[in-house]
């Protein structure tokens, strides 16, 4: 597997080149938040607008309202608990192109309850002319900027940050509003967003292997959710659906298809694999994704219940995982 390093850093420095009417803002989290390329390559461009997330998203709005193309930049949590008025006022009511890259989402922080973004999702796609993207692996990082650019309005992306796994070719950029397909089958539909897809994957590979026909897609855009590719995979699934997330239960990805699913008539199990009605604590990512249920092992629990089979998986018959040191360059978890 590759791993790339600051992924974003560079490629919105690339992006933004010919794009003069884009601007960076940060909340005092500048290379934490991987915009310190951007300030010194484009220092006119950027501004720092200290701990104060409330007064940027309304200097964006009205940014946005001159012409300009804001990107606001932080910590997801801080981007929608501490500006969700003004995110709604003044950047969602005039439907502005404001773009709000929110890093750490869910589980990917040890800074506990106070940086964890667990219910962001469920937060904004509340708000009426919100787009939702989420990046799952470096390919994904680097498509994200031209999916959101579609978009004549505002758009929430949940971001990755130091080192990246590359899940997906680099030919095969995101697609808005359509989900990638990387496994066929009947037996089981499964959607999994952000990090949660690179352990479904893992867990993918040891079903197939065993006689399970499974239908994997990732979901990278969470509002709109109009692909007709997600329902007709539903359809066909002869034991279950399972959504696997880096959120709450409540009001994510396992919500959305929720909503479809009854929408459309179609009777079928539904398993939510992600964060349940609590607060996490703060550890590392891997221990907190075996904690919550996040990981390879639970969606194979998940399926095998589905089933009605067990299959005997271990931990060592899966693929592993790369871990990135947590203090250094790539800020894996580090604040």
């Amino acid at each position: 597997m590759e791993i790339v390093a600051k992924v974003h850093a560079h490629n919105l420095v690339k992006w933004a080149q010919k794009r003069p009417e884009v601007l960076v803002l940060s909340a005092d989290l500048t290379s934490s938040s991987e915009i310190d390329l951007f300030r010194d390559a484009y220092p006119k461009r950027f501004f720092s607008m200290g701990i104060a997330e409330q007064n940027m998203l309304s200097f964006a709005g009205g940014l946005a309202r001159e012409g300009f193309k804001p990107f606001i930049h932080t910590f997801a949590v801080f981007i929608y608990r501490r500006a969700y008025d003004q995110i709604a006022m003044s950047v969602a009511y005039p439907n502005l192109p404001v773009t709000m890259i929110g890093f750490l989402p869910g589980v990917m922080t040890p800074g506990g309850a106070s940086h964890q973004a667990i219910e962001d999702i469920s937060v904004m796609r509340s708000l009426p002319n919100m787009t939702i993207l989420e990046c799952g692996d470096a390919t994904d990082v680097e498509s994200v900027l031209d999916a959101a650019d579609q978009v004549n309005g505002p758009v929430y992306i949940r971001m990755l940050r130091g080192e990246i796994p590359r899940l997906f070719p680099q030919n095969k950029p995101l697609q808005f509003n359509r989900a990638r397909l990387l496994s066929q089958g009947t037996d089981i539909a499964l959607f999994s967003s952000g990090i949660c897809t690179e352990e479904a994957l893992r867990a993918v590979r040891v079903l197939q292997k065993k006689g399970v026909s499974i239908n994997h897609m990732h979901i990278s855009t969470l509002k709109p959710f109009t692909d007709p590719a997600v329902m007709e995979a539903v359809a066909e699934a002869k034991y279950g659906v399972i959504t696997m997330e880096n959120h709450s239960i409540i009001g994510g990805l396992g919500t959305i298809l929720a909503e479809q699913i009854a929408e459309a008539g179609l009777g079928r199990k539904l398993v939510r694999l992600g964060i349940k009605d609590v607060f996490l604590h703060g550890a590392s990512k891997a221990y907190l994704m075996k904690e919550y249920g996040l990981e390879a092992l639970a969606l194979i629990a998940a399926i095998e219940k589905l089933l009605g089979n067990s299959f005997g998986i271990q931990e060592s018959d899966l693929a592993a995982v790369y871990l990135a040191p947590v203090h250094s360059a790539a800020k894996a978890e580090a604040l």
